[in-house]
């Protein structure tokens, strides 16, 4: 198998890359699929805020315009990182990390509060964990070394 050496200007697409590629384009979808009606439940109780939106998507997943947002900016980060190794690293490392503050935002709060803006509910916060801890294996598995298989 052929091995590429990491830096900042990588012509080569190592998996690493294609990681973070494909986490952003799951955000990317999840995004575009908080804003389509019969994906989202209840789209027309949507909010672009707060814990009042009773929009769900898969009939799950609370989501709000913001929510949708988020997801969107969070794959347009994710769709630049990855175009160098150690950026793609860092997306996925500390994008997982930020879901696992959310995660914990998302335990102590109580959901039915103001404080509950994004909003979250609790598929939300069992998704966040789950979400942060893959992030930041994926970004640990594949980013152990300067050197990343290529496929």
């Amino acid at each position: 198998m052929t091995q590429h050496v990491a830096t900042d200007r990588t012509t080569t697409t190592t998996l690493l890359q294609k990681a973070a590629l494909a986490v952003a384009a799951t955000f990317a979808l999840v995004g575009v699929l908080g804003f389509i009606p019969g994906i989202t439940t209840d789209y027309g109780q949507m909010k672009v805020l707060g814990d009042e939106s009773g929009a769900e998507l898969l009939g799950v997943f609370g989501v709000s315009v913001l929510h949708n947002i988020v997801h969107l900016l969070f794959a347009v980060a994710g769709f630049l990182m990855a175009r160098t190794w150690q950026g793609a690293r860092t997306f996925l490392i500390g994008g997982g990390a930020v879901y696992l503050v959310l995660t914990l935002y998302g335990a102590v709060i109580d959901l039915s509060s103001n404080a509950n803006f994004v909003p979250f509910n609790v598929a939300d916060n069992w998704l966040h964990l789950v979400l942060g801890l893959g992030m930041i294996g994926l970004g640990l598995a594949l980013g152990r070394q300067a050197h990343d298989s290529r496929i």
